[in-house]
């Protein structure tokens, strides 16, 4: 089962889930705010409870980029017996201090203002132009794969951005599934937080994805198909 990131939907990272397709059966849906389920409005633990009524019962290997790492995180701590393995690629526990959240929460909620605000295709392009996806190669069909409801996408923010999201560094000691923690290599800050989470889960390891930056799996599918099938 693997859970996409902010703005995607479960079309996205076509290339990549081609190749895991190839050798074992593949799920993918689309989170709340996003694609067919844009009009739904959720939380990070409301998400992973929407999941555990639509999910097959398990247990399977759950895997998730960026936002979709981050519920997968919460759907294995809320339902371990249910995952076999958890793979997280550019994902974060949450931030610990709570002014940090508090400030990373006001910019969620300027951003999703920004968004109802915006043309979706101008907003596309300001989100992929970041810095975090300076090295995303052009991808037309990728470009169609995200969601490109403005309500949705700023519901996503408002209700499961970073900002929301409670600090799980003192929750993950419980967590005993095999996790497999993927980071591209030339993503700073989110290299130093896979190895914070490699200390606080116990089963769990990094996999660095040379020549590739936050969205791993888009810039080098085949490898991060390959590490995610032999894991």
């Amino acid at each position: 089962m693997w859970l996409h990131g902010f703005t995607q939907t479960k079309d996205s990272g076509h290339e990549f889930l081609s190749i895991l397709a190839g050798t074992r059966e593949v799920l993918t849906i689309d989170l709340p705010g996003h694609g067919q389920n844009a009009a739904v409005a959720a939380s990070l633990d409301e998400t992973a409870d929407l999941l555990a009524d639509a999910l097959p019962i398990g247990p399977f290997a759950l895997g998730g980029y960026s936002y979709g790492g981050r519920v997968a995180l919460h759907f294995a701590l809320a339902y371990p017996e249910r995952v076999s393995r958890l793979i997280l690629l550019s994902a974060t526990m949450g931030i610990r201090s709570p002014s940090e959240r508090r400030a990373r929460r006001e910019r969620d909620e300027a951003l999703a203002d920004h968004i109802e605000a915006s043309d979706i295709d101008e907003f596309l392009d300001e989100w992929l132009g970041q810095t975090l996806f300076a090295t995303l190669p052009a991808d037309p069909v990728e470009r169609t794969a995200r969601s490109r409801d403005v309500a949705g996408l700023a519901a996503s923010l408002r209700l499961s951005g970073t900002g929301t999201q409670a600090w799980l560094g003192d929750r993950l000691s419980t967590l005993n599934v095999p996790t497999l923690i993927v980071v591209g290599g030339g993503d700073v800050s989110y290299v130093a937080e896979a190895q914070r989470l490699r200390a606080a889960v116990a089963n769990s390891r990094v996999a660095l994805v040379d020549g590739a930056g936050h969205a791993a799996h888009l810039e080098r599918p085949a490898a991060v198909a390959q590490l995610v099938a032999a894991f």
